[in-house]
């Protein structure tokens, strides 16, 4: 367990405090801001513990296993408690979801042929968008919950009206990326399925 890994690791319960955060309810002030920080320290550490393994402690199969896993879980716990609150359809999340599931599964069969996939160049990039995503969702929800706290009734109904638009618009572009990028990694790896074929 050297430092990234416990980077990563250390993800995980991020992970879990986000999702307390964004559970519960909004009448605690300040949460919606506080499950902002929450993410970006998660990104920033995602970001140091792969430039550490990269350049200074090497990189490990614990590390690229559970790197792109750690991604996995705080994203889906960020995306679900979107759909919770009204953000993002369900049908999107189960997209998503469904796509890692399916990754992980390749992953899994990768292994028994003592192979370890890491994570691919459109694997990368569909993260980031949806990093990118679940930043401008949260930093909506601060802005709306604890910037117009108190704000006159007919702002927070317009802004409202548009944040859903906008939350609905970003999270239609995230699944076609992902539904994209679920397929590119298939066909980069479908020697791993012809082998277990």
């Amino acid at each position: 367990m050297n430092v990234p890994n416990v980077l990563t690791v250390g993800r995980l319960g991020l992970a879990a405090l986000l999702l307390a955060l964004l559970s519960l309810p909004d009448s605690i002030p300040m949460l919606k801001s506080l499950a902002f920080i929450v993410f970006v320290v998660a990104g920033i550490s995602d970001y140091l513990d792969g430039y550490l393994a990269r350049n200074v402690y090497g990189v490990t199969s614990f590390g690229k296993l559970m790197d792109p896993l750690a991604d996995k879980v705080i994203v889906c716990a960020a995306f679900v408690s979107f759909v919770e609150l009204g953000l993002v359809p369900a049908y999107i999340v189960v997209i998503i979801i469904a796509r890692e599931f399916l990754v992980t599964g390749l992953r899994l069969l990768a292994l028994e042929k003592a192979l370890v996939i890491s994570a691919g160049r459109w694997g990368k990039h569909k993260t980031i968008w949806q990093i990118v995503a679940i930043i401008i969702i949260l930093l909506g929800l601060a802005i709306r919950h604890d910037v117009l706290m108190g704000a006159d009734a007919s702002l927070l109904e317009k802004y409202d009206l548009a944040f859903q638009y906008i939350a609905y618009a970003i999270s239609i572009g995230v699944a076609l990326i992902t539904v994209a990028s679920g397929y590119l990694y298939f066909m980069e790896n479908k020697g791993v399925l012809r082998r277990h074929l």
